[in-house]
């Protein structure tokens, strides 16, 4: 009786220390997984932070919108405004010096054993498209604020051998002044002066969307905002991505090698305004019927660019087979005026969105089609305008990088799942991302995580727990590189 009294107390004794050593371990990030009935350690997981706290701060950042009922938040709207204090206060619990700069970009910066060093810069945008999912954008800030998180907490961020900074871009998607990437632009030095002239629909200018929210943005210090190349090392970025080829292979990660140009264009058609019950067929100049033929000509020529395109000094053979795999196009919007049932409009806007990754191509496309454009328009008696609204060039990531990035991903991998053979994959991007303004400033690496059924800019868009904790544990594993 005494021995088993004695062996009680011995147990009683050890689950307490057991108990101290897992309360003791919250305060250094090391996760302990209780798995049918036994404790085992896994301090390089961190689950809670990587996984847990980040799903729930997607999931409540995902609730700040300018709309109810769906997610909206465009650049310097009341939402965005809300969502950069959510994730400002998440920098700051990550040990960061927080700021916004004059065009509205959320920064982050912790300088580490040398703050002269060049800086390592990763970020992703805050802003979203109409009816949007929660994680565009803001899962790439997350991952990064999750994984400085872990080296604070574990105490090893003041090892960093170089700068790093998180910046929370406040434009990417262009909703709002159809004019993409105003944030990372900016900062890169390649937003010219005239975007801050640009309006929205209500005549609001970029310039006076700052301004009501006490950011005073002149020519001058929009040239002030450009990062001196000299003081970066990289730019790094975490991605849906907003396509089916991860799914499909059956990985959580995969590096980008590229990401396609694209050009957004505004076509607007003019014709002749009139009674809809008394204007003869025969005698109408309508700008809607035309832009009709318009946008049927844009899916014509984008399906089978070989039948629209020749070989000559707008394109080759080289351009026109990569024209075939990856050429998209898409008419996103479109407005009449004066927009009643019973009225001829005056007056038909629509956009297109361009992309493919061949350059030359892209340019070959463009020209085919504005010429045909124009002579549908005068064949119909209606006048069109072409104005060409964004262009970005396609993107070749950079080879360190990519290969860093790359192994990062394998060892967060082999760490959640051991039995992982194959190689991190590595995709083509066809939606555009920061990472395309930011590569005029420097190299850039990307690192796209899995999403469900490929759905994006919806609210269906939709990736795994375990995915959000694939990635947080890939980008703290290329952090520690930089230790």
């Amino acid at each position: 009786m005494n021995t088993l009294y004695s062996f009680s107390q011995f147990k009683y004794l050890l689950l307490s220390l057991l108990l101290l050593l897992i309360s003791t371990s919250s305060s250094s990030a090391s996760a302990y997984i209780f798995s049918d009935g036994e404790i085992s350690s896994r301090n390089d997981l961190f689950r809670e932070i990587l996984r847990d706290e980040a799903v729930a701060r997607l999931n409540e950042l995902g609730k700040v919108s300018d709309a109810d009922g769906y997610l909206e938040r465009t650049f310097m709207s009341p939402a965005s405004l809300r969502a950069g204090n959510l994730i400002r206060g998440w920098m700051e619990d990550a040990g960061l010096r927080t700021w916004v700069d004059q065009l509205g970009n959320l920064r982050g910066r912790v300088e580490g054993m040398n703050a002269s060093a060049e800086a390592l810069l990763i970020g992703s945008h805050l802003d979203t498209v109409v009816d949007a999912g929660i994680f565009d954008g803001s899962l790439g800030i997350i991952s990064a604020l999750s994984a400085l998180k872990v080296l604070n907490v574990n105490g090893t961020m003041g090892r960093l051998r170089r700068p790093i900074e998180v910046i929370a871009f406040s434009d990417e998607e262009g909703v709002r002044f159809h004019s993409t990437f105003l944030g990372s632009a900016a900062l890169a030095g390649v937003l010219p002066v005239t975007a801050l002239q640009i309006s929205d629909k209500s005549g609001v200018t970029v310039q006076d969307a700052l301004k009501e929210n006490s950011l005073e943005i002149t020519e001058e210090n929009l040239l002030q905002l450009k990062y001196d190349p000299g003081s970066v090392w990289g730019y790094v970025e975490v991605h849906i991505e907003q396509g089916p080829v991860l799914e499909w292979l059956g990985f959580p990660l995969g590096v980008v090698k590229g990401i396609a140009g694209q050009t957004r264009l505004k076509v607007t058609v003019r014709g002749s305004q009139g009674h809809a019950g008394t204007v003869p067929m025969s005698m109408r100049q309508d700008p809607m019927a035309a832009a009709a033929e318009l946008i049927v000509l844009l899916e014509s020529v984008c399906k089978n660019p070989k039948d629209f395109l020749s070989y000559d000094g707008h394109c080759n053979d080289i351009s026109l087979e990569s024209l075939s795999s990856s050429l998209v196009c898409t008419v996103g919007e479109i407005s009449t005026w004066p927009s009643a049932s019973n009225v001829i409009p005056g007056q038909v806007t629509f956009t297109v969105d361009l992309r493919a990754i061949d350059d030359m191509g892209r340019e070959a496309v463009i020209y085919e089609l504005s010429n045909q454009m124009y002579k549908i328009c005068e064949r119909r008696s209606v006048s069109c305008i072409i104005d060409r609204k964004h262009d970005a060039n396609a993107v070749v990531c950079d080879s360190e990088l990519s290969s860093q990035l790359k192994s990062a991903a394998y060892s967060a991998l082999k760490k959640m799942a051991s039995d992982i053979q194959d190689e991190t994959p590595a995709l083509m991007s066809g939606a555009g991302h920061d990472a395309m303004a930011m590569s005029h400033l420097t190299k850039v690496g990307m690192l796209f995580v899995r999403c469900r059924g490929g759905i994006s800019h919806s609210p269906a868009e939709h990736v795994l727990d375990e995915d959000v904790w694939a990635a947080g544990l890939a980008i703290l594993a290329f952090l520690e590189t930089q230790l």
